[in-house]
């Protein structure tokens, strides 16, 4: 037992320095970050301080991902007419304790900027731009033939799951694929990086989240209590509540049911569409999608006692209760979800704070690479 108890303090000491160093950059965030500022700056480097590298298409969309983006205050994107090596439409994502680049260089074929946090920034930008020789790779859940490249648009916004495309033109090399249009997804839902059972915490939702296109009518979907659907996994991911995996499985296109565990927050989204083989399971609910409906976003307004979003922090601040840190959330647009520590927590310096979280759920092609007689592009639901 005292090897166990002993890592247990290790890992909560672990999330004390976590949530501390947290603390510290949001607070010099808040008081050097305010200023809301647009400018693109070409053939200027914004050197070191990444925190990652994304993949865009342009400055503009490197941009929003960097405001949704929990930790980026700035960013260097490397342009398609970058030729120092193969790193074209690379995102670099930025950030220091004061908030500002420690350094700016001139460098040919990148453009840096800051991000739109402090600009109220829409959570669902309109992408209308087109990229000719530009393919979004992967990501794909149908294909299908289109005259043309707006056609192929148009279909990407008519379809709700569709967030991004690639259409192979009638010049391409490979005949047999020429007129392809190839439909893409990406998560129009938060997801959250590490779910867990901690004491002295409340977490919850903004109860303004947008999972998916306005439906008539309003629906629910199937939760099936107590039953497992073994098999068919094609991804795993950490969920809040059946009701949060139920949301996930509705918006992957590719998504038929999903089996969520309640024990370790687990949601496992499944895919099969000949057979669906249930089995008697205690601590699981599995589930239907909803498609094609408003879902019901009941599971938005349920605040969990003693477990912890952890990670996605944009800022914390002292608070009263759980429930002001709900509505600070949901009136903050660039919060999507929060963790309070009560006065239970186990870091005294810490309890009372509410951190305000968020995930980037615009669309983000997971790969973009330079590919002749393709055009790429978003749906443009988001203009309409």
């Amino acid at each position: 037992m005292l090897p166990q108890k002993l890592a247990h303090r290790a890992k909560t000491k672990k999330m004390g320095i976590s949530l501390v160093l947290a603390g510290l950059l949001s607070l010099c965030c808040l008081s050097l970050c305010q200023d809301c500022n647009t400018e693109l700056l070409e053939n200027v480097d914004f050197p070191g301080a990444d925190i990652t590298n994304l993949s865009s298409p342009d400055a503009n969309h490197c941009q929003l991902l960097c405001t949704q983006h929990p930790s980026c205050l700035f960013f260097t994107f490397i342009r398609a007419d970058w030729t120092a090596d193969d790193r074209n439409f690379f995102c670099y994502i930025k950030s220091t304790a004061s908030g500002q680049p420690s350094e700016r260089a001139p460098l040919q074929g990148v453009t840096s900027g800051f991000s739109l946090k402090p600009c109220s920034p829409n959570a669902r930008p309109c992408l209308s731009d087109v990229y000719q020789n530009v393919d979004f790779f992967g990501a794909d859940y149908r294909a299908l033939f289109t005259a043309d490249y707006e056609e192929c648009q148009r279909t990407c916004t008519q379809e709700p799951t569709c967030q991004f495309f690639t259409f192979v033109d009638g010049d391409s090399a490979a005949e047999k694929f020429r007129y392809k249009c190839h439909l893409k997804f990406s998560y129009t839902a938060p997801r959250i990086q590490t779910v867990q059972r901690t004491a002295g915490v409340i977490s919850g939702f903004s109860q303004n989240i947008q999972i998916s296109q306005f439906f008539e009518p309003a629906c629910q979907g199937q939760l099936l209590i107590n039953t497992n659907i073994p098999g068919n996994d094609i991804e795993n991911l950490p969920a809040a509540s059946p009701g949060h995996c139920l949301a996930l499985c509705s918006v992957h296109p590719l998504c038929t049911f999903f089996s969520y565990v309640s024990n370790d927050f687990r949601c496992f989204l499944k895919n099969n569409l000949n057979e669906l083989v249930i089995q008697t399971q205690q601590g699981v609910t599995s589930g239907i999608p909803a498609r094609f409906c408003q879902l019901d976003n009941s599971w938005l307004k349920e605040a969990h006692e003693g477990v912890d979003f952890q990670g996605s922090d944009i800022r914390n601040e002292p608070m009263d209760n759980a429930d002001t840190c709900q509505r600070t959330c949901t009136a903050d647009p660039n919060c999507q979800f929060y963790t309070f520590t009560t006065n239970n927590f186990a870091f005294q310096d810490f309890r009372l704070r509410c951190f305000l979280k968020r995930a980037i759920t615009m669309p983000a092609p997971p790969k973009i690479t330079k590919q002749q007689n393709v055009v790429s592009g978003f749906s443009l639901r988001s203009c309409l």
